[in-house]
């Protein structure tokens, strides 16, 4: 068979054990080798003299993966330990990584290239703090499989009622996280119950082995085929008559006579040959090494990276990413870090922590951030997020003195991952994963004012003024102008005070529009999705809409979840001040989630909506707001006295 073939890279497998002290992880996995008869005699001869010396009667089957003598001393896992080995229907890489939370940074590193993540939980003791952050964490770093295993299950006569029990809880906690595939299987690591064969003692169980999954999870899906992506690892020219480029292809296909673009110069050409050690090939596909030759001579160093013309990655020097700090020495904003993204290495440093997790209980700790697993803190956690220290994670922003050529990490975990490291000592300290660009709301509300205008245009062009002013329309309506914008989460009260507040002020003869997500999203907003850009775009036209509403003399009301308070003060500084009024729609999670009037909450629990705010996409809470009205606990009607008071109060309406 062809090594580089593409069916020879789908039958590989590469996944990781993880789970608390002595859940039983190194035993799985020496069970697995040995049950597939993938350990020698001699090996097998050595793990039993081990066990002779301590007067065990039992092989300790952990030992044949626990390769450190600090492991096998303590009986714990320390490094994360690689072991390889294949059956007649698949080849395998594993990555046994410890579960204790002071070696976070292990899981990381074996969890960062694996396709499938096996979380052991001891079915004594049930679902723990580590089992729920190992589970988000396989979640941050985009592990699309994985398996539960409730292990050491014959320590509780194999109990259905144990088992299903740690399914339905774990089953709940696993819907807040982007984990697209998970099987729950009882099994016994040290009798090899339900490992590579079924097991008679659960016959209550009718699921797959932990081997059956293994041989048959499809992983074709997960490898990004679309984003052709060739970073450049060295320039090969061994005479005149030759230049080609030797790298991996990271992502996507390409093939002989197709347009591409050399980034960062932006140069184009088409690509000439594609040649591997067997030879020329009629296809390039990731994750072959291969060497590309153009059809034009350019000049392309290491670290350049060559796409197809019509499919480009971001091109930034400013850069959003989670952060799993992995240095002895704190993290320090502001301190020059290199930056290795690919096969390009830049000097950069860091502008700000944003905020940071607390893997023992997932909370986020910040000033702005909403906490979206605040209903998981059972333990304090650390409130200085000014920097992070050894093995903790968090959000940063980073400047970078050159740019990259990157995808976001959720597309692309090759073009979207980098490590950090530290110029003073050359150690790796930190491992990102790319969330996007950092732009500022000047940028983003600025973005299509690039061009001067004056310079396309023969003559200097100001805007019209309005044939009648504001304030003769709030002369003739006896009523000022203002924009009230109501702001909370989905299932909070918005619409329903907002309506109720229009239907009020209709009646006493006050020009009124009510502007909503309903409505314009059907129209003007048709085109844009859940993205941060299209929802700050999104924002951006209600604000302009508004505006015009408000400049011809009404009270416009607009019910917007407005996510991030840049939104909402971008939409503020578009009118006068005293006329804009932020009202806080103030609800708790967990009643929006229990009202969730359309169903919305519980498709984006179960995965169908993407980037739902509260539930996997922040909502940061006004810090001064005009009026704050609490749904939960006050009813409707002292909520819209509470409104009227406020704008009779600012001189909107009258007493």
């Amino acid at each position: 068979m062809n090594p580089h073939s593409p069916i020879n890279h789908a039958n590989l497998l590469r996944f990781t054990t993880v789970g608390s002290v002595d859940d039983g992880k190194s035993t799985l996995i020496g069970r697995l080798l040995m049950d597939t008869k993938n350990i020698y005699d001699d090996q097998i001869e050595a793990v039993r003299k081990v066990a002779a010396r301590r007067g065990e009667e039992e092989i300790d089957l952990s030992l044949l993966t626990d390769g450190l003598a600090a492991e096998r001393e303590q009986g714990i896992t320390i490094d994360v330990a690689y072991r390889y080995f294949q059956t007649p229907r698949r080849k395998f890489i594993i990555a046994d990584t410890p579960g204790h939370v002071q070696y976070t940074r292990n899981m990381v590193t074996g969890a960062s290239t694996a396709n499938l993540a096996i979380i052991l939980i001891d079915a004594r003791k049930g679902i723990l703090e580590q089992s729920r952050r190992h589970g988000f964490i396989a979640s941050l770093l985009q592990v699309s499989h994985m398996i539960v295993a409730v292990n050491k299950i014959d320590l509780v006569d194999y109990s259905q009622e144990v088992f299903e029990s740690i399914v339905d809880e774990y089953d709940e906690y696993s819907r807040k996280l982007d984990i697209k595939d998970i099987t729950y299987i009882p099994v016994s690591a040290l009798k090899g119950d339900n490992v590579v064969t079924k097991s008679s003692n659960t016959p209550w169980y009718d699921g797959p082995t932990v081997l059956h999954v293994l041989e048959n999870v499809h992983i074709g899906s997960d490898l990004n085929v679309r984003d052709f992506r060739f970073p450049v690892q060295y320039v090969i020219r061994p005479d005149l008559n030759f230049r080609g480029y030797a790298g991996k292809i990271v992502a996507g296909t390409i093939s002989p006579g197709e347009e591409i673009v050399v980034l960062p110069s932006g140069i184009t050409s088409k690509i000439k040959t594609i040649t591997t050690m067997d030879g020329e090939l009629k296809e390039g596909r990731a994750p072959q090494s291969v060497v590309l030759t153009l059809e034009d001579e350019i000049d392309i160093s290491r670290g350049d990276m060559i796409v197809r013309r019509q499919n480009l990655p971001l091109v930034e020097s400013n850069i959003d990413a989670i952060v799993c700090w992995m240095g002895n020495d704190p993290l320090k904003v502001g301190k020059n870090y290199f930056i290795k993204h690919t096969t390009r290495t830049v000097n950069a440093y860091i502008s700000e922590l944003v905020y940071m997790f607390d893997v023992n209980t997932l909370h986020r700790t910040d000033a702005t951030e909403h906490n979206l697993f605040c209903e998981l803190l059972t333990t304090p956690h650390r409130t200085d997020v000014s920097t992070l220290m050894l093995n903790e994670i968090g959000r940063a922003e980073f400047k970078l003195t050159q740019p990259i050529m990157f995808d976001q990490y959720n597309k692309n975990r090759e073009t979207g991952s980098f490590i950090i490291i530290d110029p003073d000592t050359n150690f790796t300290v930190g491992a990102g994963m790319i969330r996007g660009a950092v732009k500022s709301i000047e940028e983003t509300i600025h973005a299509e004012e690039k061009v001067n205008v004056e310079e396309e245009l023969p003559v200097k062009v100001e805007m019209e003024r309005a044939a009648i002013s504001r304030p003769e329309r709030e002369e003739r309506y006896k009523h000022k102008t203002a924009v009230i914008w109501f702001t909370g989460l989905s299932g909070s009260g918005k619409s329903t005070i907002a309506r109720s507040l229009e239907r009020l002020l209709f009646a006493t003869g006050i020009h009124t529009a009510l502007l909503d997500w309903d409505k314009l999203r059907h129209g003007l907003c048709k085109d844009l999705s859940f993205t941060d850009e299209d929802r700050i775009e999104n924002i951006r036209r209600v604000g302009e809409v508004a505006s015009v509403f408000y400049e011809h003399g009404s009270v416009v009301l607009c019910t917007f979840i407005s996510p991030l308070r840049c939104q909402r003060d971008q939409v503020k500084a578009l009118i006068p001040e005293g006329r804009f009024f932020e009202v806080f729609v103030r609800c708790s999670l967990q009643t929006c989630i229990q009202r969730d009037p359309r169903g919305l909450y519980k498709k984006a629990i179960d995965g169908e909506i993407p980037q739902f705010t509260g539930i996997n996409a922040p909502y940061e809470e006004p810090l001064n707001p005009d009026i704050i009205l609490d749904t939960e606990h006050i009813s409707i009607e002292d909520n819209l006295k509470a409104m009227l008071s406020l704008l009779k109060s600012r001189g909107i309406i009258r007493k």
